[in-house]
């Protein structure tokens, strides 16, 4: 059963997929329309869940479910994948490239490679108060709080330890 985003529990559990590309104002509606509609008859075990799905920032989906009333299973997280890869191939969107990290810079998202944080973060060009999108977020209050985090609160903490001195 699908709900709005706004509604979801906050310990509701969360996936959050990124696109590889900016989506259009137009791409976005119809990926929105696509998850409201899987997403009201999506279930588990013949049981429906309760669930949500939002376009945030024309690159992130995130899709949430309300485990109170039903827990997903294996079967019906592969489900949301296939829908992911499927809207993706007829938009030529990548929702499941690993490779790039997002940063929110002066409200624009932009991307880097990860091989090349290492080398960002000693030019400067990414400092331990830049702000990231973690995506490695699991319940709909961590995406609240910690979505949009510092690098050095994320898994980017660690290209900002200190190293020992030779």
């Amino acid at each position: 059963m699908y709900i709005q985003f706004s509604d979801l529990d906050l310990e509701a559990r969360v996936w959050v997929y990124q696109a590889n590309r900016a989506l259009t104002k137009e791409e976005t509606g119809v990926l929105t329309e696509t998850l409201k509609s899987a997403l009201d008859t999506w279930e588990a075990h013949g049981k429906p869940l309760t669930a949500s799905g939002k376009v945030f920032e024309h690159r992130f989906v995130v899709i949430g479910v309300d485990e109170r009333d039903e827990l997903p299973s294996g079967c019906s997280i592969d489900k949301s994948v296939h829908w992911l890869q499927q809207i993706g191939s007829q938009l030529n969107v990548d929702f499941f490239d690993r490779s790039l990290a997002y940063l929110d810079h002066n409200n624009e998202v932009q991307t880097i490679p990860v091989p090349k944080i290492k080398q960002a973060v000693t030019d400067e060009t990414i400092t331990s108060s830049t702000i990231i999108f973690d995506n490695q977020i699991a319940t709909k209050a961590q995406w609240m709080n910690r979505w949009k985090t510092p690098a050095s609160k994320s898994w980017m903490a660690r290209y900002f330890t200190e190293q020992p001195s030779v």
